[in-house]
């Protein structure tokens, strides 16, 4: 966990799991990094927030996979899901709700978060039935969030195609994903 900045109630926490996506953003915003997967971007998340002062929203910015053919571009996400629990299963055996999808302002696309970066077609081909895009960290900011009040948005920038070779792909282009990233903090935020 790397906070940058101060917190403050006038202005949004942003909030991204590497360096690299947060490369080119104002040095001036509040930025907390909070390492990848969910229980990083989960305990990052919870532990500044609990620290008193809450940000006005919290922002959560990164890269996704397409889960779709041509979906390029930067979008805000509706809907959230993690398709690394099985919600219906232990909804089944403890006739409990665990994990259930979050519902975000807005109708953008469908994010699926899980532990796994994508880079399998077999694996993408799963994912598209029930989403558009796919990260490791959306779910979990957006849960933490939710849980201490503070509004939260997931703006993500499709860097791959989450099949063969993502990994590659990602790599290559995470600088210009962050300049867009960047970019949209500028004219949204």
């Amino acid at each position: 966990m790397d906070l940058r900045g101060t917190i403050s109630p006038d202005r949004p926490l942003l909030v991204l799991a590497l360096a690299e996506e947060a490369a080119h953003l104002d040095p001036q915003l509040p930025v907390l990094l909070t390492g990848m997967g969910k229980v990083n971007a989960a305990g990052a998340v919870a532990a500044a927030l609990a620290r008193g002062t809450l940000p006005s929203a919290v922002v959560n910015l990164g890269t996704a996979g397409a889960l779709h053919p041509g979906w390029t571009g930067t979008h805000e996400v509706g809907r959230v899901l993690q398709h690394d629990l099985d919600t219906e299963f232990l909804r089944g055996l403890t006739g409990q709700l665990v994990g259930a999808p979050l519902a975000l302002t807005g109708d953008g696309p469908v994010l699926a978060t899980g532990d796994q970066f994508i880079a399998d077609d077999q694996a993408r081909a799963q994912l598209a039935e029930r989403a558009h895009l796919v990260d490791m960290e959306g779910y979990a900011v957006a849960s933490t969030a939710l849980r201490f009040g503070v509004p939260v948005r997931l703006v993500k920038q499709v860097s791959d195609e989450a099949g063969e070779g993502a990994d590659r792909t990602w790599q290559e282009s995470v600088d210009a994903c962050a300049r867009r990233l960047a970019h949209w903090v500028t004219h949204h935020l």
